[in-house]
């Protein structure tokens, strides 16, 4: 029998969602959005669940991400199956954020990208010592999406700019500082909270077994963050890090160099742009647009094949430098497309 992608469960009051794909740190694909979406849509009107909760199979962690090998293949060959995944990915997000009941999620191990997806817009997102939290698309050519642009918007200061242009992954600390999580309550405990979760109030108990976090190791960069990241482009903030007397600003200029060029532009842009929408629905509109038009940009292949399909880690970004990303690339992709899809919550 084929093990299920998404288990789904009733115990209590709680509907349990479990992502099931631990060897590949639970990365989501088609079928486990349609699982969730269906589930999460049944329970909404189901008057047994009154909490939900959000977990990964094993022990790395929530969630990688997408299936990024499958937008590779659409990247190389002018697929557009990628464009549907994404509507429903963010349809789900956006479910997520507006679900009338509340939804926990367990932020342990390794959360990045479309993990982000699928937790950080919960109501209650517990975080551990073993959380790992990341936006790292701009190391493959592509940008924060599933509404990661307005949950990095609006992180104090320009901590969310910061992680968005290097992707650097965060702990329990910086995440609950950057607004990416609510509570800390050590490993060994979620299992005694999903039980609880069952028969009591979601908030009252996940309070109750909440301890202070590790200390958010991002406060004392803050300096030198959010000056250097004011900056009116992606050059202008790589030279302030660069002359920064701070070595650790010194070396994040150094990273961010790493990045496509392209997708720095791009990201930038739509981090401030994110800044200024009425919600998350306009965000998630705004990142299908990105989406759509760096599929077909070279760098996202090329990104996805130095990471994870070669693996030599040795990305040849087209064009190199900040400095040569035409500024008319960067406009098209925000602007309008035809026909874009509804991604509401209650669209197919």
């Amino acid at each position: 029998m084929t093990t299920p992608s998404v288990l789904t469960s009733v115990n209590g009051h709680l509907g349990h969602l479990t992502l099931n794909r631990p060897a590949a740190i639970n990365a989501l694909t088609a079928e486990m959005v349609a699982i969730i979406r269906r589930a999460l849509a049944e329970w909404a009107v189901s008057d047994r669940v009154r909490t939900v909760l959000i977990t990964g199979a094993g022990e790395r962690g929530l969630c990688a991400g997408g299936d990024i090998r499958v937008f590779h293949a659409d990247a190389v060959s002018g697929g557009t199956g990628s464009l549907d995944f994404w509507a429903d990915e963010y349809r789900l997000n956006a479910t997520i954020a507006a679900y009338p009941k509340p939804v926990v999620a367990f932020m342990d191990g390794i959360v990045m990208g479309g993990g982000i997806g699928v937790s950080a817009h919960a109501s209650i997102r517990v975080v551990t010592e073993r959380s790992r939290l990341a936006m790292p698309e701009v190391g493959i050519g592509f940008h924060p999406d599933v509404g990661g642009s307005w949950l990095l918007a609006h992180a104090p200061g320009r901590l969310g700019t910061h992680l968005a242009l290097t992707g650097t992954s965060i702990g329990a600390g910086d995440a609950i500082l950057a607004g990416l999580a609510d509570h800390h309550i050590p490993a060994d405990r979620l299992p005694e909270l999903a039980r609880a979760l069952a028969e009591h109030d979601a908030a009252e108990v996940v309070a109750s077994l909440a301890t202070a976090p590790p200390e958010a190791e991002l406060t004392a960069a803050r300096t030198w963050i959010d000056s250097c990241y004011a900056g009116d482009t992606v050059a202008d903030i790589v030279q302030r890090l660069a002359a920064h007397p701070d070595t650790a600003a010194q070396a994040t200029a150094k990273e961010i160099t790493t990045k496509s060029p392209t997708s720095l532009a791009v990201t930038l842009r739509s981090v401030r742009t994110a800044a200024a929408l009425p919600g998350l629905p306009e965000a998630l509109d705004q990142e299908y647009r990105l989406s759509a038009a760096m599929l077909r940009l070279p760098d996202l292949a090329e990104g996805i094949r130095a990471q994870i399909i070669d693996k030599d880690r040795r990305p040849r970004w087209q064009p190199a430098t900040i400095d040569a990303v035409p500024p008319e690339v960067v406009d098209a992709c925000f602007a309008p497309i035809d026909n874009p899809p509804d991604l509401s919550p209650t669209s197919a």
